[in-house]
């Protein structure tokens, strides 16, 4: 359960990274380590690929659940 909501929170983060890259052309995580193509840049964009995978489970979790509340 608290990985879940790590993983979500992450998510959430990139999310709106991504959408000052789409909005503004600013890259918050590039910025705030010094580019992209930086070390901790790179851990960072990682580490949210894997939360937003992680992320995927509580789509198929959550359908388990109603089809178990349906029965």
């Amino acid at each position: 359960m608290i990985m879940d909501r790590i993983a979500l929170i992450i998510t959430i983060i990139g999310a709106l990274n991504w959408g000052s890259i789409g909005l503004f052309s600013f890259d918050i995580v590039a910025w705030i380590c010094g580019g992209q193509d930086a070390l901790f840049s790179r851990i960072i964009y990682t580490v949210v690929a894997l939360a937003g995978i992680w992320c995927i489970s509580l789509v198929f979790r959550a359908r388990e659940s109603i089809e178990q509340m349906d029965r």
